[in-house]
């Protein structure tokens, strides 16, 4: 048997006695069986039988003779600290965080909502295409599609990466389970247990969770207003040798950052000189203007992996993300998501090609960048007015990163906020090390000018 703690095994250990100490898997709690927990995590059901066992040498969970795997009542610890009676306090962490995207509360403002809201994306309206679909060749929406994705729609991405000066071939592009499903296979192929992959810091959480999950040593870049700090990326390059860093050039979530020009040169002069793969998110690329530079325009896809996503512009439900790199690159990719997940959806790559093929799309695009102006400029408006330091003020981004004046502790602050209906994304979540208080939120513009927002903060701070 594998030996206990080392790689894969120990981090689904540990990432499921994270989620039990801090309640979120309680006391009798039927955890999903060896063989789903195996197939929805890409890994084998060893590694989940040997995470399994650390748990219960820990006394965290029991088995039952042909129910499965249960949480222990002796799983649940005394409190020392009145930090943590409530099962957000190990953590309004990276699980936590994704669970209140998933999750609609109409009673709440959500103003840590990583998405726009449904009123800006409905009326791409999708009922009005099944119709489309189907006569496009309903026969071989029975069967798998290309490992590379259905061809229209990568012939219409080619298209939109042109316009953004990247020039791809269909077969260089393969299409995916949004962009989170590109950057698992980027991982599976790049990475093993124990390496050393660089991130932006602050930076994509769902992106750390995955790390974390596959016992990757993530190393954070910290993120500086005109992209990420070259002197500390040199470092840690010339330090551990990683083999990817992943990075967000355009509306840099969280911060509303863009990567300068003469930093994306200087990143690719690191990566040529190291062998480094550089992994640019540009998932909110339709939300932001087409002239805006990017590492992959300069480099056309030598060093660079450029990941893509429609979830933001039309539908988090469809499910539909893309990458282009390197031409034989991308069939190897293209064969560990067969190998992983058989094939995309054809249905909803079809359905995504057919919006595509409209000009409403493009006209859509346009009224949604509009929309975020306004909603920028009014966000930026609500922060001052409660006294807030942004990080960068800008013209358009979905997002904004702030600091609320007296609150040096914002997991605190989200805790409290909690009590008035209102939700908060602190930034501890967004940073790679996950260690100490963080005075930073990620707050998202469409919601910032709800009044709920100053009146729960007045409300907290006038107690």
């Amino acid at each position: 048997m594998a030996q206990p703690g080392s790689g894969l095994a120990r981090s689904i250990a540990d990432n499921l006695a994270g989620q039990i100490e801090a309640g979120l898997l309680k006391p009798g709690d039927k955890l999903p069986s060896i063989r789903e927990y195996a197939m929805s995590n890409g890994c084998s059901k060893n590694t989940v039988i040997s995470a399994f066992d650390i748990l219960t040498a820990g006394g965290l969970i029991e088995p039952r003779r042909g129910a499965g795997f249960f949480v222990t009542a002796r799983s649940t610890r005394a409190r020392t600290d009145e930090a943590e009676t409530s099962t957000l306090d190990r953590a309004m962490d990276i699980v936590w965080l994704m669970r209140e995207q998933l999750r609609s509360k109409a009673e709440f403002l959500n103003l840590g909502e990583g998405f726009p809201p449904i009123k800006w994306l409905e009326e791409t309206r999708l009922d009005q295409f099944h119709q489309r679909v189907v006569r496009t060749g309903v026969g071989s929406l029975f069967r798998y599609g290309s490992r590379y994705g259905y061809l229209p729609l990568r012939q219409h991405l080619q298209q939109k990466l042109a316009g953004y000066e990247i020039h791809a071939t269909p077969r260089q592009i393969v299409l995916t389970h949004g962009a989170n499903q590109a950057m698992d296979l980027v991982l599976r192929y790049f990475a093993r247990p124990g390496d050393a992959v660089l991130v932006d810091d602050p930076g994509y959480y769902t992106l750390f969770g995955k790390l974390k999950l596959s016992g990757i040593n993530m190393l954070g870049v910290p993120r500086s207003q005109d992209g990420p700090d070259i002197e500390t990326l040199a470092a840690l390059i010339k330090q551990h040798r990683p083999r990817l860093f992943f990075t967000q050039s355009v509306g840099h979530n969280p911060t509303a950052t863009d990567t300068s020009a003469a930093k994306a040169h200087q990143i690719l002069r690191l990566a040529e000189a190291h062998d480094l793969v550089v992994v640019e998110n540009d998932a909110l690329a339709d939300l932001k203007p087409r002239p805006m530079a990017r590492i992959a325009t300069l480099d056309q896809l030598r060093r660079t992996i450029y990941i893509g996503s429609f979830s933001k512009s039309v539908s988090a439900s469809l499910r539909v993300g893309f990458l282009a790199c390197d031409p034989e690159l991308a069939s190897d990719l293209a064969d560990v998501k067969m190998l992983t997940h058989v094939s995309s959806s054809e249905y909803c790559e079809r359905t995504l090609e057919v919006i595509l093929s409209e000009g409403h799309f493009l006209r859509h695009t346009n009224r949604m960048q509009d929309k975020l102006r306004r909603a920028t400029a009014a966000g930026i408006k609500a922060l001052e007015e409660v006294g807030a330091m942004i990080y960068r003020p800008t013209e358009q981004s979905l997002y904004l990163w702030a600091r609320l004046p007296g609150h040096e502790d914002s997991i605190a602050l989200a805790r409290r906020m909690l009590d008035h209906s209102v939700i908060l994304a602190p930034g501890a979540v967004f940073s790679p090390r996950g260690e100490g208080p963080s005075p930073w939120f990620r707050f998202n513009v469409a919601y910032l000018n709800d009044p709920r927002f100053a009146a729960a903060l007045h409300a907290i701070e006038s107690a």
